[in-house]
């Protein structure tokens, strides 16, 4: 018996240690920018940075935050999340609930037409284009639209879906509820943690996506923050990087193109971040329920 419970307590440190390994190695890349971020960028260029900054500054910060530019493209980028994840999340939720229903003609047509997507697109030239004849370009729709229905996202929606009670629906509709009403007062409010994980996932996508903006938006003040940060990490020198953020005038003699990145990735990561705790919750639930029934 004391033999099991020594193997077990073995057993147990083991894990212990593997979890607190790849912990260290998951978290240790974002301290080491933070470290560098709050370091004199001159002293950082020394190298040798490791867990506390050497030459403690806030110049960097102040570099940043005095910039118009950054705020402007932070500005996008949460109109772009806010908007984009809600149009996103609602029509991917009502395309998943019509094809839920057994009597709705054609869906299986329907479905192997939208999986095909999934694996072929028409390409970039295509969809420049076809953006070009919609009137898009150097427009802020240009960031949401095209991608304001995901497939992946619509196949779990459905799943859940036709995991529910069929008694609801049933009751609802002897109450009188139309499609509309049985979605938005009867599916919608037991279906939290599908909508929260799903949410969040296309949130992290639209705060991330940087490559329409590039392609697509050619006018400095519509571009979000990612590509604000694109433009610090192409710039070679610390001239051409604060040429690049409108030439700020705060003390620059202690930044560096590092440094400055280093705090650009910081300003612009930890918002999306922050969210993650108030969802945290969802997580297992949601997914776990929208992938056990197909």
């Amino acid at each position: 018996m004391v033999r099991n419970r020594w193997n077990d307590r073995i057993v147990d440190i083991t894990i212990y240690a593997l979890l607190i390994m790849l912990s260290f190695t998951a978290l240790y890349p974002f301290w080491n920018t933070l470290v560098m971020s709050l370091n004199e960028g001159k002293d950082t260029s020394m190298g040798g940075l490791t867990f506390w900054p050497r030459e403690f500054t806030f110049d960097n910060y102040e570099v940043i935050f005095s910039d118009e530019r950054f705020f402007r493209a932070m500005g996008i980028s949460v109109a772009r999340t806010v908007s984009g994840t809600f149009l996103s999340i609602l029509v991917t939720a009502l395309m998943a609930f019509a094809l839920a229903k057994k009597d709705l003609k054609g869906k299986k047509y329907y479905m192997i037409f939208g999986i095909i997507t999934m694996y072929f697109q028409g390409g970039l030239i295509p969809t420049y284009l076809w953006l070009r004849e919609l009137g898009l370009f150097n427009n802020f729709w240009v960031l949401i639209i095209p991608g304001i229905l995901s497939i992946w996202n619509m196949i779990v929606f459905r799943t859940f879906f036709q995991g529910l009670p069929e008694e609801l629906e049933e009751s609802a509709k002897l109450d009188g509820c139309n499609y509309y009403g049985l979605f938005f007062r009867i599916v919608l409010p037991v279906s939290g943690p599908v909508f929260a994980t799903l949410s969040l996932f296309t949130a992290v996508g639209l705060w991330n996506e940087w490559f329409n903006a590039g392609i697509f938006v050619n006018d400095s003040g519509l571009l979000p923050v990612q590509n604000y940060l694109m433009n610090m990490i192409n710039s070679s020198s610390t001239a051409e990087m604060l040429s690049q953020m409108g030439g700020v005038s705060v003390v620059t003699q202690t930044v560096t193109p590092k440094s400055l990145q280093m705090t650009a990735v910081m300003v612009v990561t930890l918002p999306i971040i922050m969210v993650y705790p108030f969802l945290q919750k969802y997580f297992v639930k949601g997914v776990m329920i929208g992938s056990l029934k197909e």
